[in-house]
């Protein structure tokens, strides 16, 4: 297993996505999907180069919110063009596994950002007591 970090495997499927759809698609929804794709994907990337750089916690909690929802919808985006015939699954496996992959990391951070922030306001309000 190859390390990576995420910045960096989030680019890297972004940059899949762009390769993926180099040739123009030959249909309309084919078209239609793969620039959506490329947008939701190459989105997922650049907030999370947001979270990186967030000065507050609850801006890192918001940008990693927004890059979990941009991968959710590269995810349904694949999920249609495999449901439409649109390419073979074989094609786009890869694609879409590497997707639910991101998408179990983002959200298993953003469920200890949220722990923390639970924590730390039951803290403080105990103090308070």
């Amino acid at each position: 297993m190859k390390k990576y970090d995420l910045d960096s495997r989030l680019e890297d499927f972004a940059a899949s996505i762009i390769l993926f759809y180099n040739k123009k698609p030959f249909s309309y929804s084919a078209d239609y999907l793969a620039k959506q794709l490329i947008r939701s994907s190459c989105s997922s990337a650049l907030n999370f180069g947001e979270y990186l750089g967030a000065a507050s916690d609850k801006d890192k909690a918001n940008k990693l919110r927004l890059t979990l929802k941009e991968l959710r919808e590269c995810l349904r985006n694949i999920n249609i063009q495999i449901k439409a015939s649109l390419f073979e699954i074989e094609k786009l496996e890869p694609l879409r596994n590497e997707n639910d992959e991101l998408i179990r990391i983002v959200a298993t951070i953003l469920n200890v950002i949220n722990f923390v922030f639970e924590f730390s306001f039951i803290f403080v309000f105990k103090r308070k007591l």
